[in-house]
């Protein structure tokens, strides 16, 4: 299969949406597919207000019909709901292209949180952006759920994976530089420092040990300057963030509006046990088929969770993140846009 997968995320951004189509692309390539991906790299660019370290394409409407005409193609994925995803959505309606599409990010939580827009007219606006989708991928059956009731048609169940490599499992914690002057135990939050990851609750609640922020955003220099305490890593490689993950003994995941949570993975990945509150992302990624949770602890007080959690073996923590892969979540979402695109070519 020729693939034209269109973003909006892409490198160098870092973030949930990047990995997942990274890891996606990485195993589609690795089983023989051809994907080419469009990214605001290829374009004019500005930065996105509000959120330092992404960029978005300018007007990129003409120079992408220009790309796609270029291109011969199986298969159309727009992955974000961004400019080109925009752009790339009209002339597939135009041309009468079938494509696909993917709920990553519950951008109405965001755009409400950010600039107090209703949710109603939030949920609207991307209603209406992936009506014309053939098959809409949703990471959790609560959001597939949520979408149902929200009006969203043609959804597709799309679970996602983990790099087991790179993110290797530790018995114990393992030591680490940046973390050696601090109490145990360690508390570790990994992802943006922006509205929608309701960080501050992690920063606020009661907790004996220390606590440890890698990531940035927004909300950076406001929380640093409000929560001296906090030791703040900012943006880490992969390969060292890895470590990171390993040297904590206990991942903290405040949000409630995500609509999975890839960092849980990796945590656990690592033998990390994750502490969250019980609402959809982390329920999807803790619990298992039996509806046991498995490697950390859902609560509605996040300082009990983060508590309990503590107790849970590293190794159950490493058991459940070995229930998700990309090879899996590779072969579900080639299955998918089978499903729904019939062989074409854009030059017939």
């Amino acid at each position: 299969m020729k693939l034209l997968l269109i973003s909006d995320a892409w490198m160098p951004q870092v973030n949930g949406v990047v990995t997942t189509l990274v890891e996606l692309v990485r195993e589609l390539k690795k089983t023989g597919h051809q994907v080419t991906v469009v990214h605001p790299g290829l374009f004019k660019t500005r930065p996105c207000p509000g959120y330092a370290g992404i960029d978005l394409a300018v007007k990129p409407a003409k120079q992408l019909a220009a790309l796609m005409a270029s291109e011969n193609f199986d298969a159309v994925h727009i992955a974000t709901e961004g400019p080109l995803g925009w752009a790339a959505r009209r002339i597939c309606i135009q041309q009468q292209w079938p494509f696909t599409t993917a709920f990553h990010t519950r951008f109405p939580e965001v755009l409400k949180a950010a600039v107090g827009l209703p949710l109603c007219l939030g949920y609207a606006l991307f209603r209406h952006f992936h009506k014309p989708s053939s098959g809409v991928m949703v990471p959790t059956q609560g959001v597939l759920n949520l979408l149902t009731k929200r009006g969203f048609q043609n959804l597709k169940l799309w679970t996602h994976g983990v790099d087991a490599d790179l993110f290797e499992y530790a018995d114990s914690c393992r030591d680490n530089a940046q973390l050696a002057h601090l109490k145990r135990p360690i508390s570790l939050f990994v992802g943006r420092v922006s509205y929608e990851k309701n960080i501050e609750t992690y920063l606020q609640m009661p907790f004996e040990g220390s606590k440890v922020v890698c990531g940035v955003g927004p909300l950076e220099a406001e929380l640093k300057a409000k929560y001296p305490d906090v030791t703040w890593l900012g943006l880490l490689p992969r390969k060292e963030l890895a470590n990171v993950y390993a040297s904590a003994d206990v991942f903290v995941f405040p949000s409630r509006h995500e609509t999975f949570g890839l960092v849980m993975l990796e945590a656990m990945a690592c033998g990390t046990p994750v502490a969250a509150f019980p609402v959809d992302g982390p329920f999807e990624v803790l619990t298992a088929e039996s509806g046991q949770v498995i490697g950390g602890v859902l609560h509605p007080d996040l300082s009990e969770a983060t508590r309990l959690a503590l107790a849970v073996p590293r190794e159950v923590a490493r058991a459940r993140a070995d229930d998700f892969s990309w090879e899996r979540a590779s072969h579900l979402f080639v299955s998918y846009v089978r499903q729904i695109t019939v062989q074409y070519s854009n030059n017939a």
